[in-house]
């Protein structure tokens, strides 16, 4: 019974492409939603910790401290991404690529991408 109401029928058909697009596109408005309400009421009863203890003595605001640290840290992530980006920009590239182009010979093995490797391989195992 629960496979059925998961296939959307007896078997994977076009309803269950529907339900799954359904599932997919609804579910991250659902944990939107989710997070939205999490926040208002940990705002509104604010937060408690298991010793419960006063923790106000403690606490270091966010945006002057943590803001200005987090913007550093990201300011030399990006900087660091430009000097490779600009510096050496063919550092991480295929050797292939810088080879001369020659339209009337084939190379003996065409090799796809890393992420095609799979399908690559199954075409292979068929024969002609």
């Amino acid at each position: 019974i629960i496979v059925e109401w998961i296939w959307g029928g007896f078997s994977i058909n076009n309803p269950t492409l529907n339900l799954f697009f359904s599932f997919h596109f609804l579910m991250p408005f659902i944990i939107l939603f989710m997070v939205i309400m999490h926040l208002y009421y940990l705002h509104l009863t604010g937060s408690s910790n298991p010793i419960g203890s006063n923790m106000n003595y403690y606490k270091i605001y966010f945006h002057p401290y943590f803001m200005i640290k987090d913007l550093l840290v990201m300011i030399f992530i990006i900087m660091l991404l430009f000097i490779v980006i600009f510096q050496c920009p063919y550092y991480l590239g295929d050797p292939d690529n810088f080879k001369i182009a020659n339209s009337m010979i084939t190379p003996n093995h065409i090799k796809p991408e890393w992420y095609f490797l799979f399908a690559y391989s199954f075409l292979r195992s068929i024969p002609n």
